[in-house]
């Protein structure tokens, strides 16, 4: 059910229900934003907060408010709720918490939190356990404590779980214009993914960032992300938190590689959001995204008046997925005319100071540097706290450039606290983004220019987890080649007695069964000749053993795995195979489904990739071998998905003409 919160988030009246000093401040800071609505106060004493006399009761109010901010305690709270529900108000934030967090029941043992969302039927509120919202474009807030926000007419979004966090950013002094902030509480009805989705209903935001603790319904998420690109307002995530999956012992190498953050990785990816992973990057990508919007590639210019800020800038870039490309000839021709002899060109740029004070000079020697294949030009300007006088040729040169070259252009202060907010709120206004931090800036541009738009098929959903038991080999095997993986021939051992091998092919891999890894029990034994297979199998642990025909010509091992991941859906996690899997980690996950496009991408980003595409003179292996095993794979997984809990191949041998299932491993739901 998708609700209407634009009279709770854009209200023209507004009513507080209690009366102590919480309930106090939201008059205050309402009033304090200039909110041009009603303003009422609901409470039986007849309390006066900042000349507004309350009235008893809800039903006693003028007219059905539009965003109330519901202040007294957890039981009343579910009461007044109710009572608003009937008479048509637009929303509610409820402030109160001991509901779902400290698993709160009435004395009827009846859950408090269930009763709360029952009491407000389809009439949308936040919370419980939660701050509410500021709404600086409108001038509207239900928010019962300090905020940093002032009033824009156009800006970011920011949605996050935790309310402290929420009053954090709102005190950031780095320019970013904040249109609304939200703090999602509990969210017992409302999901942030539905408030985002409110909020793009606003054109005056220009981006939404999200601090994300858990997803929930993920398919809440995809319609996000398709509205989202849609309506072309970039989302960023702060994704925090570590699952379930990364806690437990697993059986296979793809649960413990692909447990933790993969899913979340895998699903951020699939939905276009971009990632960051601290809260400077944080504010600093939503400012970049506000003033330039998504970059078109993920190149850089650096200009700086001084070699160590060059090498910093270029180090700094240094393993990231964006590049400082060498300067064209182009560049070279007009900055050698603008700088004249005595500067090395370079990108990153030293431009001495010879030009410092001319901001005429400084903007034609900048202006070469924003070319139309560089993504983003960063302008390393540190600002003195002391007296800053001569830095306005710096501020004027970088305008000059943003309005000559119409290409995106940030002024960056190496350390966060060298760019005052009045030359911030100038640049932005002139269309050059302000960026504290040098580090902060260059891990934003890689966001930025990396934005995808969200893959139209939405991820499965994992359904309900079961207790499951693992398929011997041969029978993972077996399941697995019904759908069109390649599988070595082989054949089941009774006993020890060898079995006729009669068209096999030495030499022979001899393992043994009903054992979760194979290598470390000693129960793998390589090359064996067809003389050897009765002195291998009288030795090998396990409840059973089987012999095949060894694959040759390999030139890579893969893992390919599959895990019901109970907070994102089926993870899909791709990566170096074989014995070292765990200790190379090189590996990259994706939602099922995914296709034969995004799983080729995904292999060409593993560390191994060199090996796929013939490294060394040697040959290259057959990709479309390896994607059709994974897609064959990838088809029963979908098949058998209300059953199967993991599924792996490891290795799959990789040749110049097959892709093999060397082992797998497969398991599956009790009948």
């Amino acid at each position: 059910m998708t609700r209407d919160l634009s009279r709770l988030l854009r209200p023209r009246s507004i009513a507080v229900v209690g009366g102590g000093a919480w309930c106090a401040q939201v008059v205050k800071q309402t009033l304090l934003m200039g909110f041009p609505g009603d303003v009422h106060i609901v409470h039986p004493k007849g309390v006066v907060v900042e000349g507004i006399t309350s009235v008893p009761l809800v039903e006693d109010l003028p007219q059905a408010p539009d965003a109330v901010f519901v202040g007294v305690n957890r039981h009343i709270t579910v009461d007044v709720i109710s009572r608003l529900a009937r008479m048509g108000a637009g929303g509610a934030v409820c402030f109160a918490s001991g509901f779902s967090e400290v698993a709160a029941e009435d004395a009827d043992g009846v859950d408090l939190q269930a009763q709360l969302v029952a009491a407000a039927g389809d009439m949308p509120f936040l919370g419980p356990n939660c701050y509410g919202y500021i709404n600086a474009l409108d001038g509207a807030l239900l928010w019962p404590d300090q905020h940093g926000c002032t009033r824009v007419d156009a800006g970011v979004a920011i949605l996050t779980q935790s309310s402290n966090i929420a009053i954090n950013l709102t005190m950031q002094l780095r320019g970013l214009p904040i249109a609304y902030t939200v703090a999602c509480g509990n969210m017992a009805q409302t999901s942030q993914a539905e408030i985002a989705l409110g909020l793009l209903d606003d054109p005056r935001v220009t981006a939404i960032g999200l601090h994300i603790e858990g997803f929930g319904d993920t398919c809440a998420w995809h319609r996000l992300a398709l509205r989202a690109a849609e309506r072309g307002v970039p989302l960023i995530a702060l994704k925090v938190g570590a699952s379930e999956q990364a806690q437990r012992a697993t059986v296979s190498h793809t649960a413990s590689l692909a447990g933790g953050d993969a899913g979340a990785e895998a699903l951020l990816r699939r939905l276009g959001i971009g990632r960051v992973r601290d809260l400077p990057t944080f504010v600093e990508t939503l400012k970049l995204l506000h003033v330039a919007g998504r970059l078109d590639a993920p190149t850089l210019s650096s200009v700086s008046c001084s070699g160590g800020e060059a090498s910093l800038a270029a180090d700094t870039a240094h393993g990231r997925k964006v590049s400082v490309p060498a300067l064209t000839q182009t560049q070279r021709d007009v900055l050698g005319a603008a700088l004249g002899p005595m500067v090395a060109l370079s990108n990153p740029l030293d431009y001495n100071t010879y030009i410092w004070r001319n901001a005429e000079a400084m903007a034609r020697a900048w202006a070469p540097m924003a070319a139309d294949h560089i993504g983003l030009t960063l302008l390393i300007v540190d600002y003195p706290h002391t007296d800053a006088t001569d830095w306005e040729c710096a501020t004027l040169a970088a305008l000059q450039v943003r309005a000559q070259t119409g290409r995106p252009v940030a002024v960056v202060a190496t350390l966060p606290e060298l760019m005052p907010i009045g030359v911030a709120q100038r640049l932005i206004a002139g269309g050059v983004v302000p960026m504290n931090g040098l580090t902060e800036a260059i891990a934003a541009a890689e966001v930025a220019a990396h934005l995808e738009p969200p893959v139209a098929r939405a991820p499965m959903p994992p359904g309900l987890a079961r207790e499951a038991v693992t398929l011997t080999e041969l029978e993972a095997k077996a399941a697995l080649a019904g759908l069109g993986v390649d599988i070595p021939k082989s054949v089941s051992v009774e006993g020890e007695t060898v079995p006729e091998l009669d068209g096999f092919s030495p030499p022979f891999a001899v393992k043994g069964l009903g054992l979760a890894h194979k290598t470390e029990a000693g129960a793998v034994l390589l090359n064996i000749g067809l003389d050897d297979i009765e002195a291998a199998l009288s030795d090998l642990p396990g409840t059973g053993a089987m012999i095949e025909e060894m694959v040759t010509g390999g030139v890579a091992e893969l893992l390919v795995g599959f895990t019901r991941d109970a907070a994102h859906g089926f993870v899909l996690t791709l990566g170096a195979g074989g014995v070292l899997t765990e200790m190379l980690a090189d590996t990259v996950s994706l939602l099922v489904p995914s296709d034969e496009s995004a799983v080729k991408r995904a292999l060409t980003q593993l560390k191994c990739a060199p090996l796929l595409s013939g490294y060394r003179g040697k040959p290259a292996a057959d990709l479309n071998s390896i994607v059709g095993a994974v897609m064959a794979a990838q088809s029963y997984v979908i098949a058998q998905a209300d059953v199967i809990s993991e599924v792996e191949i490891n290795p799959l041998i990789c040749t110049p003409t097959r892709a093999v299932a060397a082992d797998a491993l497969i398991r599956i739901a009790k009948d």
